[in-house]
């Protein structure tokens, strides 16, 4: 998947240029460790009974993998028919580290786009936020603009996601797109949210943004709209309670 990485801090061409080489050094890493399609990955030797690295990151990603189908009532869920999958997660969770990354190699102003999956720090310009357009992946056009400093964005929908408990392919919303402080947890959320079919998820996602400072939209297949209160802090919109 294309990555694109902006980075706006003003940085000598002999700093910026090796962070940007370890950048893409580390999301090649990540797609050959967490890759279920490669056999060699650790994922695909996991998944074929076959010895694995003690990697901390690899524990972490499952870990938290787990903690996140408990918290969903199991409808994110990493572990179907015996077969391990983060794919929901681990591309949030690698374009969050990544961020974090940046940050602290001083390039504190910065926006990391990967496919509907959006991390933005610090500010596009002095005194100027960062303006992202939440786009439908189905048809390419944009449903909304947030304005934030410190955001991740994840939108789910635009590739099939299987509904945990039937093991079919969820086709009751168009997508859904999930904001907050953790891009990992974003995806994660957005992924389990259009899992769960129209009703179940307005319920979580009120919910959730009830409990916690994740916001979400979801649009259903007839492009009705429904968004949590919260979202109306970064586009201006009137918000409408998921509920």
């Amino acid at each position: 998947m294309p990555v694109s990485v902006d980075i706006r801090t003003a940085l000598p061409a002999r700093e910026l240029t090796p962070l940007l080489d370890d950048a893409f050094s580390w999301l090649r890493w990540v797609d050959d460790t967490f890759s279920p399609v490669k056999e060699d990955s650790q994922i695909g030797r996991l998944n074929r009974s076959r010895t694995i690295r003690q990697i901390p990151e690899l524990i972490e990603v499952l870990h938290r993998c787990d903690e996140l189908s408990e918290a969903t009532g199991g409808w994110f869920e990493a572990r179907i028919n015996g077969v391990i999958d983060p794919s929901g997660y681990i591309k949030g969770w690698a374009l969050e580290r990544l961020s974090r990354a940046l940050s602290n190699a001083g390039a504190g102003d910065h926006r990391i786009t990967a496919g509907n999956d959006v991390r933005v720090r610090g500010s596009a310009a002095p005194g100027k936020r960062w303006r992202v357009g939440i786009r439908d992946p189905r048809k390419d056009v944009v449903r909304k603009v947030v304005f934030a400093n410190d955001l991740g964005i994840a939108t789910s929908g635009g590739a099939p996601i299987v509904n945990p408990r039937t093991g079919e392919v969820q086709q009751g919303l168009g997508f859904v797109t999930v904001i907050g402080p953790d891009l990992g947890l974003a995806d994660a959320y957005a992924t389990a949210i259009y899992a769960m079919g129209p009703i179940l998820a307005r319920r979580y996602a009120a919910d959730l943004a009830a409990s916690s400072p994740y916001q979400t939209m979801i649009v259903g297949r007839d492009g009705q709209e429904v968004s949590t209160p919260g979202l109306a802090e970064y586009s201006g919109a009137e918000a409408r309670l998921a509920g």
